[in-house]
C-alpha cells in the first residue's frame, strides 16, 4: 500500500515537472544554464506561472550567462607553462624531433659530408639554394631543429621534476584505507573463511587477515592493517616500480640530449682522402674538410700519424647476375702515436678507434700516378691524383693542375676506366670495377687556373672559364690516351705526361696493382658516446619496467553477515589497463582461502 501511494506521488510530480519545467529532485534555485536569455520562451512562461519564486529567479539570472575568468599575462604564463609542461606535450615534441631529423638522412650535410654538399649543388644547381635557404644541409644546428630540440628538453624536465616529487611522496606514504564496499570495484570475489583460521573458540577473521597480510607481503605489495567498521581488512599495493621505470625513462632520455648537445659542442668531424702507402697526421692542418663543435679546440687533438697500407676490395665474379658488386673493403692502416706503432684493419661497418677518435672508412677509389715532365724532361709535377667515381664499375673523373714549371699554367680534366670499353655511340666507359684494362684519357686545357690570387679553388673542380681547351672537346685533337707505363707528348710542346705503373715488374697484361687505390675516411671525435651508451640502456630498461610491471591494489576484507556467518572479501583496482587483474585476484583469493602456496 505504500509503494503504490510512493508510485501516484511520483507520478504526480513527474506530471508536475512535465507541466512546470521543475525538476522535483532538484533544489529550486538550481540553475542549469537554460535560465538566460537563450532560454525558450514557452519554457521560462511554464516555469514562471507554475512556479513564483522559480520566476524570480529565473528574473534575477536572465541575461547573466556564465563567463570564465579573464587570465592576465601571468596567468596566460601559467597556461603556456602547463601546456608545454604536459606528457602530451613531450611526447609530440619528441615525434616532431624524429620528423625533423629525416632530412638531414635525404640530403647530405656539410658537418659530415662538405664534398657532398658541394657536388649536390653542382647536379641540382636551382633546388640546392632552395634548401640552403632552410638550412637543410646544416639541419643538426638549424634554428628549427634546434628550437623542438630545446623545448623537449624544457617539456621534459618540467614533467620530470613534479611527478618525481610526487612520486617519492606516494613511496613514503601507507597504502589506502579499505573502502567500504568493496563489492564495487573491478576484480571482486567472495570466499568463506577458512576453517584452517580456526582457534579454540572456532575460526577467526583476526587470523584469516593476518595471514592475508603475510602472504601479500611475501608476493612484494606494501601492507597496512584497517579496520573498517570494526571489520578487519587489509590493504596492500605494489607496482611504484612502473612509475620509477617511466621517470628513469624521461631522465635517460634528457640525460641523452644533455649528452649529445656536450658532444656536438666539444667534439668534431674531418674528412681525409689517403691513397696507398700515404699517410696523414691528425693535425688540423692535414683535414681536407674539418667541421668543429662551437667549444673545441684545436689544442685537443691527440697527435698520431695513420697509414694507408693497402686497401683490398674483393667484387662477385661467380654470379653473373651481379657480376662486378663490391662484396667487401678492407683498409689496412698502421697508426703511430705515443712512440708505438700498431697494423689495424677496418671495414664500411667497423670502424675503428684509436687515440680518442672514430675512424670510419667512407669510401674509395683509384688514384693513377702521373708525371708531367718539361719539354728538357724535368719533373714539374707527380702525384697520385684521387678520381672519384660516377658510377658502380667505377668510372671515374679526377682533376690534374701544374701552376708551374711549363710555359704556361696547364689543367688537365681526366676520365679513368678500370675496365674500358667502348659504347655503341663511341664513348668510352667501365664494364667491371676492378682493373682488368685499366685506360687514361686527358683534355688538356691551359691559361689561368686561378689560384694565383689566393681564392680557395677545389681539387676536384677546374675552373676553365680563363682557360683554352687543346684536346677533346670541339677542338679536333683527340684526347690524351694512356695505359699504365705510357707517356704521350703535351700539345704545343708544352711538355710530356706519364701515366706510371705501380708495378712495373708486373707480367705483360696483368694491371691487377698497376694503379694506387684511395680510401676517404671520416675522423670523429664525440666524448659523451660513453655517456649517451649509458642513458641509451636505462632508456631501455625503464622503458620496459614501465610496459611490463603492473601498478595494482589489493584489499582482503572479513565481513561478518547478519546471519553470524563470516566470509572473506577480495578486491582489485588497477592503475591504467591491467587484463590479469581479476585473475590474480582469483589467484590469491583461491590460494589464501585454501592455505595454498601464495606465489612470490
Amino acid at each position: 500500500m505504500v509503494s503504490s501511494r510512493r508510485s501516484e506521488a511520483e507520478r504526480a510530480d513527474a506530471a508536475s515537472a512535465r507541466d512546470t519545467g521543475v525538476d522535483p529532485l532538484r533544489p529550486s534555485d538550481y540553475d542549469d544554464g537554460t535560465t538566460g536569455a537563450d532560454a525558450g520562451a514557452g519554457t521560462d512562461a511554464g516555469a514562471d506561472a507554475g512556479d513564483p519564486g522559480r520566476a524570480a529567479s529565473a528574473d534575477r539570472n536572465r541575461g547573466d550567462a556564465v563567463t570564465a575568468p579573464k587570465l592576465g599575462p601571468v596567468g596566460w604564463l601559467r597556461f603556456a607553462w602547463r601546456q608545454l609542461t604536459s606528457m602530451r606535450t613531450a611526447l609530440l615534441l619528441l615525434l616532431l624531433l624524429a620528423i625533423a631529423a629525416i632530412p638531414g638522412s635525404l640530403v647530405p650535410q656539410r658537418s659530415s659530408d662538405p664534398n657532398g654538399v658541394v657536388q649536390y649543388f653542382a647536379d641540382n644547381p636551382d633546388l640546392a639554394p632552395v634548401l640552403d635557404s632552410f638550412q637543410m644541409f646544416d639541419v643538426y644546428t638549424s634554428v628549427w631543429f634546434s628550437s623542438i630540440y630545446l623545448l623537449l628538453f624544457v617539456s621534459l624536465i618540467g614533467c620530470i621534476v613534479p611527478r618525481t616529487k610526487h612520486h617519492f611522496q606516494a613511496l613514503r606514504a601507507r597504502p589506502p584505507k579499505t573502502p567500504a564496499r568493496l563489492e564495487r570495484l573491478p576484480a571482486y570475489v567472495e570466499r568463506p573463511l577458512a576453517s584452517s583460521d580456526a582457534t579454540d573458540e572456532g575460526p577467526t577473521a583476526e587470523s584469516a587477515i593476518e595471514r592475508a597480510a603475510a602472504d601479500l607481503k611475501r608476493a612484494g605489495y606494501r601492507v597496512e592493517r584497517y579496520d573498517v567498521r570494526g571489520a578487519p581488512s587489509v590493504s596492500a599495493e605494489r607496482g611504484y616500480l612502473r612509475e620509477t621505470g617511466n621517470l628513469v625513462f624521461h631522465t635517460a632520455l634528457v640525460g641523452v640530449l644533455v649528452a649529445v648537445g656536450i658532444g656536438g659542442g666539444f667534439g668534431f668531424a674531418g674528412q681525409r682522402v689517403i691513397v696507398e702507402g700515404q699517410s696523414f697526421v691528425n693535425t688540423l692542418a692535414a683535414y681536407d674538410s674539418f667541421n668543429p663543435g662551437r667549444f673545441f679546440d684545436d689544442t685537443s687533438l691527440t697527435p698520431y700519424r695513420l697509414t694507408l697500407d693497402e686497401l683490398e676490395a674483393v667484387y662477385e665474379t661467380e654470379n653473373r647476375d651481379a657480376l662486378g658488386q663490391p662484396i667487401d673493403f678492407t683498409a689496412r692502416v698502421s697508426i703511430t702515436g705515443d712512440g708505438e706503432a700498431a697494423a689495424r684493419e677496418l671495414k664500411v661497418n667497423e670502424p675503428l678507434y684509436e687515440y680518442g677518435t672514430d675512424v670510419y672508412l667512407l669510401g674509395n677509389g683509384y688514384a693513377p700516378t702521373i708525371t708531367v715532365r718539361d719539354p728538357d724532361g724535368e719533373v714539374v709535377f707527380t702525384d697520385s691524383v684521387p678520381f672519384l667515381p660516377q658510377d658502380a664499375n667505377l668510372t671515374s673523373i679526377g682533376v690534374v693542375k701544374v701552376p708551374d714549371g711549363l710555359d704556361e699554367q696547364v689543367g688537365m680534366v681526366g676520365f679513368f676506366y678500370p675496365t674500358q670499353t667502348t659504347l655503341s655511340s663511341g664513348a668510352f666507359t667501365s664494364s667491371y670495377p676492378d682493373l682488368v684494362y685499366p685506360v687514361l684519357t686527358l683534355n688538356v686545357f691551359q691559361g689561368d687556373l686561378g689560384i694565383d690570387e689566393g681564392t680557395p679553388r677545389s681539387v676536384y673542380q677546374l675552373d676553365t672559364s680563363g682557360m683554352e681547351q687543346l684536346t677533346g672537346g670541339q677542338t679536333g685533337v683527340d684526347s690524351i690516351e694512356l695505359m699504365p707505363g705510357e707517356s704521350a707528348e703535351l700539345p704545343n710542346g708544352l711538355g710530356t705526361v706519364e701515366f706510371e705503373n705501380a708495378t712495373p715488374d708486373s707480367a705483360d697484361g696483368d694491371y691487377s696493382e698497376s694503379v694506387p687505390r684511395f680510401a676517404s675516411f671520416d675522423v670523429h671525435h664525440d666524448p659523451s658516446q660513453g655517456w649517451v651508451l649509458v642513458f641509451s640502456v636505462l632508456i631501455l630498461g625503464g622503458l620496459l619496467l614501465s610496459l611490463f610491471v603492473p601498478r595494482r591494489r589489493m584489499w582482503v576484507k572479513a565481513v561478518t553477515r547478519a546471519d553470524g556467518s563470516t566470509v572473506l572479501q577480495y578486491a582489485g583496482l588497477a592503475r591504467g589497463d591491467d587484463p590479469g587483474l581479476e585473475r590474480a585476484v582469483e589467484e590469491f583469493a583461491d590460494a589464501h582461502a585454501g592455505k595454498e602456496p601464495v606465489a612470490e
